[in-house]
């Protein structure tokens, strides 16, 4: 393995370990693998992230974490109605799973699996989507274009109730040309049943 001149951190650690899961999936990654890609012996990987597990949790956070700080962007956006954020926030939600699914999808898979491994990190991830949510509800509430008694629970059936566009086990059917047709029909009725 050729020494690095560049400094190891966690950042370069998760870059190359998401280019190790694309290359050989997550059965067969190892963090051996990780540390030939970087140049550096297993151990100096193990001083940033102390067990495997504990990199594939980080790996599959970042993962995440882009799609959380994308929507994020929209929550924000005070400036515009919350109707046309919420349905803006949902919409990029799906493109932004679709992205994810139909531009690398070996990669989608892996990290398919590596969700289901970790389990306290996909909590965090849909505990911020509906936090995300309840903020726009809430906006909502208080400009007297939503009505409902308490946010936070119809942020969580808004998100359960739009899973088909956002949840991994629905990904084949996000490439379907009626896809944004069908979505268009969900959000409208759910935006309906919210207006004061």
């Amino acid at each position: 393995m050729p020494p690095t001149s560049e400094t190891l951190t966690a950042e370069r650690i998760l870059e190359a370990t998401e280019d190790v899961l694309r290359r050989h999936g997550p059965a067969k990654a190892t963090v051996v693998d990780v540390a030939r890609a970087l140049g550096v012996s297993h151990g100096s990987v193990y001083r940033h992230f102390r067990t495997k597990a504990a990199l594939r949790e980080a790996v599959t956070k970042r993962w995440l974490d882009r799609t959380t700080e994308e929507l994020a962007g929209i929550v924000a956006a005070t400036e515009r109605d919350p109707q046309t954020r919420l349905r803006d926030w949902l919409a990029a939600l799906l493109e932004a799973k679709r992205r994810k699914a139909g531009d690398d999808p070996e990669l989608f898979a892996t990290y398919s699996v590596l969700a289901a491994d970790a389990g306290e990190v996909v909590g965090a991830h849909l505990t911020e989507l509906t936090d995300q949510l309840t903020e726009i509800v809430r906006a909502g509430v208080e400009a007297g274009t939503f009505t409902t008694p308490d946010p936070a629970t119809t942020a969580r059936a808004l998100f359960h109730a739009t899973g088909r566009f956002h949840d991994p086990g629905y990904a084949r059917e996000w490439e379907r040309p009626e896809v944004w047709d069908d979505f268009a029909a969900v959000v409208d009725m759910l935006v309906r049943g919210l207006r004061a």
